[in-house]
C-alpha cells in the first residue's frame, strides 16, 4: 500500500548548511488497513513524512529528495497531485487551511466537485458521510461560526466524501477540547472498521491507544523504533517522558498552591454579541495578580473571545479592568497585554527569528534575547525564517516574543498546541518564572499536563459565562475527571 525506501529530504528554504536533513534514510512499509501513529519530539520529521504520503512533497514543498516513495502503486515523483488526492485524503493540523467555502455543506461537497463528479454522485457521497460522522447539526452553517472541533469534523467529512483509500492526519487533536477528541476518535474508529489505511502524526497519544496498530517513533529525522501498539503501551510514563512523549494513561493532578497575593485584577461587564447571539457574558471576575490561571471550557465556550476582548483585540472591546487603583477600558488594554494567539501564523511578520524577537522588545537586549531562545531550545534557528519552522517551533517563537515584551499581563491561547512533552515543560517553567516575577498569566488550554505543571488557579467558562473560579489545588478531582473523558 505504502512504501518509503531510503528517503532523505531537506527543504529548499533551509539556508543553514549545518542543519541536519529533515529526513535521513527513512525506510517504512505500511499495509492496507493499518492505523499507524507517528510520534516524536517537535521537529523530528513527522509532518514531513505525511507530506511525502499525500504528495505535497515534492509537488508543493520543494527541496532535495532522494529515495523512492510509492503510494497505492503510484510513484509520487511522477504522479499528478490531483490524481493522488483521489487516493489519499488529508486532514491538516489547522483545518482552516484546507477550506475553500464559507458554507459548511458546500465544503463537504467541494472535493467531489473539484474532482469533476456528476451532481447525483456528489449528493450521494455527501449524504453518506453526514450520519456516520454526526454532521447534521453542522449543515448549512458559516465556517467562520464553527468551533475548532466543529471545523475538524467538517474537514474529516470533506475528506471522507472522496472515499480515499488512505487518510493522512497531521496533529488532528492539537486544538480540540476533550469532548471533541472523543468524537475524533470515534471518526477514526469508523474509518478503521471500513478498512481505510490511516496515518496520524500526533503528540496526544492516549486517545489512539485502542485504535492504532503500530507506533513509529522518530528522532532527528530518523525512525528510531517501530513498535507494535501493545508493546508501546507497556512503556512506563517516566520512560515516555524521557523520549519526549506525552502520557498514555489518565493524568494524576498534583497542582501547586497558588502564589499568595493581596492584589486582585477585577474585570467588570465583559459582554460580546455576534449576530445577536451572546457569546460572552461576564458581570465580574477577580483574578489574583501574579497568578497563572488556566481558562478551561469546551470548544465554543467563549474562551478565545474572552481573552481577545480582555486585551482589546476585538472590535469595540467591552468592560473595565481595575488594578492598582487604575481603570482601563477598551482598546487601551492593548498596551498592558501581550497575547500569543492560537494560530501563531497571524503574528509572525519578519524574515528571521532574530528580527521577530527584536520586534517585541521596547529596547533590544541581545543577551536577554539569546537567553530566552536558549531556554526554549530555539538558538539554532536564530537566522531562520519563522515560516520555515515546524508548527511547534513557531509556537515557541511566539512565546519567546511574549517573554521579552516586558508586558505586565500575558495571555497564551493554546501555547502548547503541537508541542511534545519536553518542550511543554520548557514552556511551563518559563511561565512559572514569569509569575514569580509578578507577571499575571492567563492560559487558554486543553492540555492537562500543562495545567497540572503550571497553573495555580482555574477559571471554567460555559456558554460565555464564568461557571466558577477556584484555586487549582481545590479542584484536583474535578480536573482529573474533566481531562479524562476521552480516555
Amino acid at each position: 500500500m505504502i512504501s518509503l525506501k531510503n528517503i532523505s529530504f531537506k527543504y529548499q528554504n533551509d539556508e543553514d548548511e549545518n542543519n541536519s536533513l529533515e529526513l535521513n534514510n527513512i525506510n517504512l512499509n505500511i499495509k492496507k488497513g493499518e492505523v499507524v501513529l507517528i510520534c516524536g519530539e517537535s521537529g523530528c520529521g513527522k509532518t514531513t513524512v505525511t507530506r511525502l504520503l499525500n504528495g505535497l512533497i515534492p509537488h508543493y514543498y520543494e527541496g532535495e529528495l532522494s529515495g523512492d516513495v510509492s503510494v497505492c502503486g503510484l510513484d509520487i515523483k511522477n504522479v499528478l497531485l490531483e490524481e493522488l488526492s483521489l487516493k489519499v485524503g488529508s486532514v491538516f493540523q489547522n483545518p482552516r487551511t484546507q477550506f475553500f467555502n464559507v458554507n459548511t455543506t458546500d465544503e463537504l461537497a467541494f472535493g467531489c466537485e473539484n474532482a469533476g463528479m456528476n451532481p447525483k454522485e456528489i449528493c450521494k457521497r455527501v449524504n453518506d458521510v453526514i450520519s456516520p460522522l454526526d454532521l447534521t447539526d453542522l449543515l448549512e452553517r458559516s465556517i467562520f461560526e464553527l468551533s475548532g472541533g466543529e471545523k475538524q469534523r467538517i474537514a474529516c467529512g470533506s475528506v471522507a466524501a472522496l472515499l480515499p483509500e488512505i487518510i493522512v492526519m497531521d496533529e488532528p487533536s492539537s486544538n480540540l477540547d476533550i469532548a471533541s477528541i472523543a468524537k475524533l476518535a470515534k471518526i477514526i474508529k469508523q474509518w478503521k472498521n471500513a478498512g481505510k489505511t490511516i496515518i496520524i502524526a500526533e503528540h496526544r497519544l492516549h486517545y489512539l491507544m485502542d485504535i492504532a496498530s503500530r507506533v513509529i517513533y522518530m528522532v532527528n529525522g530518523q525512525i528510531k523504533n517501530d513498535f507494535d501498539v501493545e508493546e508501546f503501551k507497556k512503556i512506563e510514563g517516566k520512560k515516555l517522558n524521557e523520549m519526549g512523549l506525552r502520557q498514555l494513561t489518565p493524568k494524576s493532578f498534583k497542582c501547586k498552591h497558588c502564589n499568595k497575593c493581596e492584589q486582585k485584577i477585577i474585570l467588570k461587564n465583559f459582554y460580546k454579541k455576534y449576530e445577536q447571539r451572546c457569546v460572552l457574558n461576564i458581570d465580574r471576575l477577580e483574578i489574583p495578580k501574579g497568578s497563572v490561571v488556566a481558562i478551561l471550557g469546551d470548544n465554543g465556550a467563549g474562551k478565545t473571545t474572552f481573552v481577545q476582548n480582555l486585551c482589546g483585540l476585538v472590535k469595540k472591546p467591552s468592560g473595565i479592568m481595575e488594578c492598582n487603583k487604575k481603570s482601563i477600558s477598551g482598546n487601551k488594554r492593548c498596551k498592558e497585554f501581550f497575547m500569543v494567539m492560537q494560530d501563531v501564523n497571524h503574528q509572525l511578520f519578519t524574515d528571521s527569528v532574530e528580527e521577530e524577537i527584536k520586534l517585541s522588545f521596547d529596547k533590544y537586549d541581545d543577551c536577554h534575547a539569546k537567553k530566552v531562545l536558549n531556554s526554549l531550545n530555539l538558538q539554532k534557528f536564530y537566522k531562520t525564517h519563522p515560516m520555515a519552522l515546524s508548527g511547534g517551533q513557531k509556537q515557541r517563537v511566539a512565546i519567546a516574543c511574549a517573554v521579552v515584551s516586558g508586558r505586565e499581563y500575558l495571555i497564551f491561547d493554546e501555547p502548547t498546541s503541537g508541542l511534545d512533552y519536553r518542550h511543554m515543560l520548557e514552556v511551563s517553567n518559563i511561565l512559572k518564572e514569569l509569575a514569580n516575577e509578578g507577571k499575571t498569566i492567563l492560559i487558554v488550554t486543553h492540555d492537562p499536563e500543562l495545567v497540572s505543571n503550571t497553573c495555580n488557579h482555574v477559571c471554567f467558562l460555559q456558554k460565555g459565562k464564568v461557571k466558577w473560579m477556584k484555586e487549582a489545588i481545590k479542584c484536583e478531582n474535578w480536573l482529573k475527571e474533566y481531562f479524562n473523558l476521552c480516555i
